[in-house]
């Protein structure tokens, strides 16, 4: 992973009548054949990223980060034969000071979706502080991942993910219901403040957090006895979590997960959630904020122009708006989009990134904002060769 080279896409957005140019910058990702299931976590004035590298079919997770544009050089986190991969389910990573923390699935049985997710916790400099730790301790051959996880303020970091303990290890809840769980882990590893935080969570969409002004929130599909699927969150506050409320009542009922997770992200005392549904067989792409420090979202906007996919990322541009990620199609083409909105309900025109392929190995792109500049990564699958794409833009102009 080296330097940045343009590509020839310039993209015009008229802002109060003078036309601007929005030029999308290719960022080469240069590290051996077969990376796939990209994860991006930004700091203060970093990109980080964590992947995972198959050579002669054997995983590897790795980590990086830019900084002044910029690869520093890749470190090694694990690898193992065992492993569970999935386009869905992929390694998660979080800072916190000079700590990384990194998750990655393991098989724990012969079963197609029994995993179990373990834990390393490193330094920046690549020294072990504790490795190959499993998160969920139950000892229950089912499912458990989804993970994701931030920095906590006492240094360590909060995760929650999803359980399958009472599912009996059959999968979509044919014995039981996920669940969804929060634990910290402390700056020597431990795990400490487990719990349930959802009895009966949808099985297989990604779980997303955030810090908020007054702690840590989650947000999550949910799976009512209705099979309503709707993405609901649910926040700690002082030493308890509330209970869970749906952002929206889109009201979407299906019978099977749609594999289609949230993103929350927040600044200050705004918060904005992003998601997909497909209530009533309408697909739409939605982002709903929270102001003023209280955790009560307003009524969805809706940001697709064609047929929306999902795949959702959001970020803050600034105090009163985001940006968003997410994938359509139309009769021919997938694109890669983005979309500015602002707290007042205000959407941008689209800009196409990228067009890619609709299929699961595409995984799920990435958006991180970093110096006024956003960053964007995806999988590209030509044949049987995966790789890394990535792209940014100067927000400055959008």
């Amino acid at each position: 992973m080296k330097s940045f080279k343009f590509l020839v896409l310039v993209f015009f957005i008229c802002t109060a009548c003078q036309q601007k140019e929005v030029v999308i910058e290719e960022v080469p990702f240069i590290f051996h054949e077969n990376n796939l299931a990209p994860n991006l976590a930004a700091g203060k004035d970093y990109v980080g990223l964590s992947w995972l590298h198959v050579e002669e079919g054997i995983p590897s997770l790795f980590y990086n980060q830019l900084k002044n544009e910029v690869w520093q050089t890749p470190k090694k986190i694990a690898e193992g034969g065992d492993w569970f991969v999935n386009w869905a389910d992929f390694p998660a990573n979080a800072v916190n000071g000079n700590l990384l923390l990194t998750s990655y699935l393991v098989k724990s049985a012969d079963g197609t979706f029994t995993y179990d997710i373990l834990l390393n916790l490193h330094d920046l400099d690549g020294n072990v502080i504790k490795e190959h730790f499993l998160l969920n301790t139950d000892g229950i051959k089912a499912e458990h991942g989804f993970v994701s996880m931030i920095p906590s303020e006492n240094g360590g970091f909060y995760i929650s993910w999803l359980d399958g303990r009472f599912t009996g290890g059959g999968h979509g809840g044919s014995k039981g219901a996920m669940t969804l769980r929060t634990a910290e882990i402390t700056t020597e590893g431990e795990k400490i403040n487990e719990l349930q935080l959802d009895s009966r969570a949808c099985d297989c969409c990604q779980t997303s957090m955030a810090m908020t002004k007054k702690g840590p929130l989650v947000v999550y599909r949910d799976r009512s006895e209705r099979e309503t699927r709707d993405i609901y969150f649910t926040q700690k506050i002082g030493e308890a979590w509330t209970e869970p409320k749906a952002v929206s009542n889109d009201g979407w009922v299906i019978n099977g997960c749609p594999v289609n997770g949230p993103k929350v992200v927040s600044s200050n005392e705004e918060i904005a959630v992003a998601w997909f549904t497909a209530a009533f067989d309408h697909p739409e792409i939605l982002v709903s904020f929270s102001k003023n420090g209280v955790v009560n979202f307003n009524n969805p906007v809706v940001l697709n122009d064609l047929q929306a996919i999902g795949r959702v990322d959001i970020a803050f541009v600034d105090e009163t708006s985001v940006l968003v990620s997410y994938m359509e199609s139309d009769e021919t083409e997938t694109y890669l989009k983005v979309k500015k909105v602002k707290v007042n309900g205000k959407v941008s025109d689209a800009i196409t990134v990228a067009k890619l392929s609709s299929s699961r190995g595409t995984g799920v792109p990435q958006l991180e904002i970093v110096d006024a500049m956003a960053y964007l990564v995806w999988t590209d699958q030509n044949e049987e060769v995966k790789q890394l794409k990535g792209a940014r833009f100067s927000i400055n102009h959008f």
